[in-house]
């Protein structure tokens, strides 16, 4: 089977996929394509969002809604203000730009080392590294998938805080509150790719789907509530000052 045959079955028939994969020698290509179009969507959705007036409009306004707060609370000089609405913006293209990319490559092997670590340590199974590599970054398929469905949304709605998951119904989203937080992370796509990650491992390391899912949504779960404890626990410390 072809990467871009694993890549279009990756999303109807995941267990053959996996299945071929682990009768087949480790190859860079199963991680590598995926994860490099999945930075290009993202960048030429990004690049069609922000070509938008109305979208660079409401930009803006967000930077500017935060550098407000910021002056309200430490009384900050106009000097300062107009310096840190530059590095808004400024920080604000980056993480449109950079920030994905990053992440679109250091995921695979993030979560590989977890696969891997469940596959060898808990099911003591034989799973090298790359293997659990190529697990995570042919699923990276169903984020290039989620990419353009997200840019859909955002020019049907008109916002461009739209997203695929349960902060779609938020009317005002922000994302500084915590209720917003975490009904931004109940998200349609994140569920789809765990579950096609768990059965990956199932499927290469020959346990039960639900044995696998448990591990998987497990390690999803901690790490999500651990990120999410330490932006309320910043909104804390700094409100109080």
């Amino acid at each position: 089977m072809s990467v871009a045959g694993r890549m279009m079955n990756i999303l109807a028939a995941p267990a053959d996929v996996f299945d071929d994969i682990k009768n087949s020698p480790p190859a860079t290509s199963n991680w590598l394509i995926p994860v490099v179009v999945l930075v290009l969507v993202g960048w030429l959705c990004s690049g069609i969002i922000l070509s938008q007036e109305v979208f660079r409009n409401q930009v803006s306004q967000l930077v500017e809604k935060n550098i407000q707060a910021q002056i309200e609370k430490s009384h900050m000089p106009e000097q300062q203000a107009n310096m840190a609405r530059k590095i808004g913006e400024i920080s604000w293209k980056v993480n449109v730009a950079v920030a994905p990319a990053i992440l679109a490559f250091a995921i695979p092997f993030l979560w590989g080392l977890f696969l891997w670590f469940v596959g060898r340590k808990v099911f003591k199974a034989h799973l090298p590294f790359m293997k659990a590599v190529e697990i995570a970054g042919l699923t990276s398929t169903i984020g290039i998938l989620e990419a353009v469905t997200k840019t859909l949304l955002i020019f049907v709605t008109g916002n461009i805080m739209a997203s695929t998951s349960l902060a779609l119904f938020v009317k005002d989203f922000n994302p500084q509150n915590t209720t917003h937080g975490l009904l931004s992370v109940v998200n349609i796509f994140t569920f789809w790719v765990l579950v096609v990650r768990a059965i990956g491992l199932a499927r290469i390391t020959n346990v039960t789907t639900g044995k696998a899912l448990a591990w998987v949504f497990g390690i999803w779960v901690s790490y999500t509530a651990f990120f999410l404890g330490i932006g309320i626990a910043i909104q804390h410390i700094f409100a109080k000052k």
